[in-house]
């Protein structure tokens, strides 16, 4: 059972694109034992002469997706596809798709050949592939910032996650003070279908429930482990983004300035704890929740 919205975060210049799923166990963004439902978020950055999508969503939520940009951008707008995590099909399930129904231009990447990455439909190596459109890629260097549009007034920087159990980029828009955080930052799930998918107040995070979302997700490899240079990363992130919103690739969207100081605070506290010299590291069998 699915149910979709948009939340607008800037006002027409950042978009959330909310599709949900049901929490029962099949998840691995979320403990086993949860129950309600989350969203998958794409965000739409959009300035007049271009606009950048941040992930392209889950093929089940396909029409969705493409229903929700079309409400929003001329389908001839130049638009950018930027992946946070290449091998998640949240991020790129949905890009062939939306390039086939829409001027996508480029999409960024830190590999080449970026259609081999992002094409599905192809099942054998003598498929037919002339009806696929062409996927320009612009490869990321992480010392530079990027553009929304042309006009050099939409800085975005792209961001090597510095919490990661794949390669997963952050990106922060500077002029809307949003921190895109991928899988990190969405342990906020709902009892209802329709959300709400943005809050200002946190009534769920502590220190206890943020180290069992961790480690009963895909952050269970953080028990025992060399955390100072994760928490270095993320206090540098911190200190070089002046953020005032925390825009999740799952679940619910966190506003506000305390809001966000009291995330990276309470994530703080939990890796220092998670760290080697605290904690040892032990095997943990499947299904065991901590």
């Amino acid at each position: 059972m699915f149910h979709h919205s948009i939340t607008e975060l800037a006002e027409g210049k950042v978009y959330a694109l909310h599709n949900t799923f049901p929490l029962d166990g099949r998840v691995s963004a979320y403990p086993t034992s949860a129950r309600g439902h989350a969203a998958s978020n794409c965000y739409l950055l959009v300035e007049d002469d271009g606009a950048i999508l941040l992930d392209t969503g889950y093929a089940a939520h396909e029409e969705s997706i493409l229903g929700q940009i079309e409400s929003l951008i001329d389908s001839q707008k130049p638009l950018s596809l930027l992946p946070l995590r290449m091998n998640e099909f949240m991020s790129v399930g949905n890009a062939m798709t939306i390039a086939k129904h829409f001027n996508v231009v480029e999409c960024y990447a830190t590999v080449p050949d970026i259609s081999c990455w992002i094409e599905f439909e192809t099942v054998n190596s003598g498929g037919k592939k002339e009806d696929l459109p062409e996927m320009p890629t612009t490869l990321i260097d992480f010392s530079k910032s990027y553009q929304v549009g042309k006009n050099g007034n939409r800085p975005i920087d792209i961001i090597n996650a510095p919490i990661r159990l794949i390669t997963t980029r952050w990106i922060y828009d500077r002029n809307s003070r949003i921190l895109f955080t991928s899988d990190m930052y969405s342990h906020i799930w709902q009892d209802d279908i329709d959300g709400p998918w943005v809050t200002g107040e946190d009534n769920v995070t502590t220190p206890d429930f943020v180290r069992s979302f961790l480690l009963n997700t895909r952050y269970w490899w953080l028990e025992g482990a060399a955390t100072e240079s994760i928490r270095t990363g993320i206090a540098d992130v911190i200190k070089r983004c002046d953020i005032e919103t925390i825009a999740p690739g799952y679940g619910t969207i966190l506003r506000g300035r305390e809001m966000a100081e009291r995330q990276f605070s309470m994530l703080d506290d939990v890796l220092a704890g998670l760290d080697r010299g605290a904690v040892k590291p032990r095997y943990i069998p499947r299904g065991m929740e901590r």
